[in-house]
């Protein structure tokens, strides 16, 4: 299901999230985030720069799961000039823990959005992975789908049970994780009032 924007923080309720930064490695500093009113600022290691928000092209919401990390959603946007800057749910905090940050991520998606929209934005709303990138991994999953049936059918008929149980579990972990990946992923586009749900911790 969509997500709808939330109105205009009213007086007397919390301010909406402005602020984001996250590491995307343990080396380095911290790529930082904030919403002002004369558009979207960012520092990226050296670099930095504030992209109004009439100026920002598009936007490609994803959900991006590492071995580390099973739930992380990432925004790609670019500006008119070709710039792109990546936003990550999640964060390095030590060389074996990389932690979500699933609630800021997500107040400032939805913000950024609200503001791009307020300011008469045209900027294409992308969902998912590309669209070819997509029809491969559907050829690859059918692939993959029916070498598991042919190996399931064939432990069956020569009564090898233990590796029959051991396709069966195999399928239903990767069922888990890569069809979670394809379905939340497909190709779609969506409009400032309905952010997809799914693309968003």
């Amino acid at each position: 299901m969509p997500t709808s924007l939330p109105n205009r923080t009213a007086a007397g309720e919390g301010a909406p999230e402005t602020r984001y930064a996250y590491k995307a490695s343990l080396i380095g500093s911290a790529h930082e985030f904030e919403l002002t009113d004369t558009g979207l600022s960012w520092r990226v290691g050296g670099r930095s720069g504030v992209w109004p928000y009439g100026e920002i092209a598009s936007v490609r919401l994803s959900f991006r799961p590492v071995s580390m990390q099973a739930r992380r959603f990432r925004a790609d946007i670019e500006n008119v000039g070709g710039g792109r800057i990546a936003i990550l749910s999640t964060t390095w905090q030590t060389v074996s823990l990389m932690t979500p940050q699933d609630h800021g991520y997500r107040a400032f998606i939805v913000e950024l959005h609200r503001r791009m929209d307020d300011a008469g934005s045209k900027a294409r709303l992308i969902g998912g992975i590309g669209p070819n990138t997509y029809a491969v991994a559907l050829v690859l999953l059918a692939l993959l789908a029916i070498a598991m049936i042919g190996l399931l059918v064939r432990a069956l008929a020569t009564f090898e049970f233990t590796g029959a149980l051991f396709l069966v579990g195999f399928a239903v972990l990767f069922t888990w994780q890569i069809g979670g990946f394809v379905r939340r992923n497909r190709p779609r586009s969506y409009s400032f009032d309905a952010l997809p749900d799914a693309l968003l911790p």
